[in-house]
């Protein structure tokens, strides 16, 4: 009988709470310290390694301060343990440079989000025939390389962010610059308005334009509830994936989800009805180059 060959384990990643969604839209996006902390744990009970996080205030407004950034690390890393990997936002519009730099600086996280290319980025109603918001999402590489040179002498790794396929490509002069050492850990984000339309063809052709020569790491990030055939996809390919409240409220039947643990759930399942497995903290440190 032949053996097939044996695939990866998954990387998951939870995308905890977000910065625009509020407890009107799904009750359970955290707001305080201790509210993150045990949602964190609800996904790493569930196989979740890596937690993706946007600062709130508790009392639920987007935060760009140390001290929130701090007060909400340490609360996570009491929750669901010391090993638990670290990833930090530094998007945003209309916030300083400088301010987003302050927090990766003062805190080091394990994992940047550096998003690679400047885009509209927007939510469009189909009902309302209109927008629901609009703006310009500015990254030049000016802002790429000036976060990416404060992420390198933190010793902070960048998870590439690409909401198109030309902003893989925009990885190409910063890894002849000499600015990225391989591994890379490349994101491919779809369903934002202004980016990538959603399917599965399109992140099949997202993955083969990952640089070639080295084994980067690279996963799918989908918006809204076309997440679950974009897992699918990605679980098929052999890549990552990444579930939670800021990108998805919703399990694949339509239920909400009372929890980011909810969602880390449906993800190991899937994981597993293809043959693969939740990669353990120590496999995801190790094949992300992470000491």
């Amino acid at each position: 009988m032949r053996t097939l060959p044996r695939m990866q384990p998954v990387i998951i990643t939870n995308s905890i709470s977000g910065a625009v969604a509020n407890r009107e839209q799904c009750p359970a996006i955290p707001y305080t310290p201790e509210e993150y902390g045990a949602e964190a744990r609800r996904a790493v009970e569930e196989g979740a390694v890596m937690i993706h996080i946007h600062a709130r205030t508790p009392d639920g407004v987007p935060s760009y301060e140390v001290d929130d950034f701090r007060a909400i690390t340490e609360a996570i890393r009491a929750e669901a343990g010391q090993d638990v990997i670290i990833n930090y936002s530094t998007g945003a519009i209309g916030v300083p440079l400088e301010k987003r730099i302050a927090y990766l600086r003062a805190l080091k996280p394990d994992i940047g989000a550096l998003n690679m290319g400047s885009m509209n980025y927007a939510k469009y109603s189909r009902r309302r025939g209109d927008f629901v918001f609009k703006a310009v999402f500015e990254n030049s590489f000016d802002t790429i390389i000036e976060l990416c040179t404060a992420m390198r002498e933190s010793g902070i790794k960048p998870e590439h962010e690409c909401f198109d396929s030309g902003h893989i490509a925009n990885l190409d002069p910063l890894l002849d610059m000499g600015l990225l050492d391989a591994p890379l850990q490349i994101s491919c984000v779809m369903g934002v308005t202004g980016g990538i339309r959603p399917s599965a063809r399109n992140l099949a052709h997202m993955s083969e334009q990952v640089p070639a020569g080295v084994a980067h790491e690279w996963g799918v990030i989908g918006i809204s509830r076309r997440q679950w055939e974009l897992v699918a996809a990605s679980l098929t390919l052999g890549g990552n994936v990444r579930v939670g409240l800021e990108d998805n409220f919703y399990l694949p039947d339509g239920e909400m989800a009372r929890s980011n643990g909810d969602l880390v759930a449906r993800a190991r399942r899937m994981c597993e009805d293809v043959g693969r497995r939740p990669a353990t903290v120590a496999e995801a440190r190790e094949r992300l180059g992470l000491t």
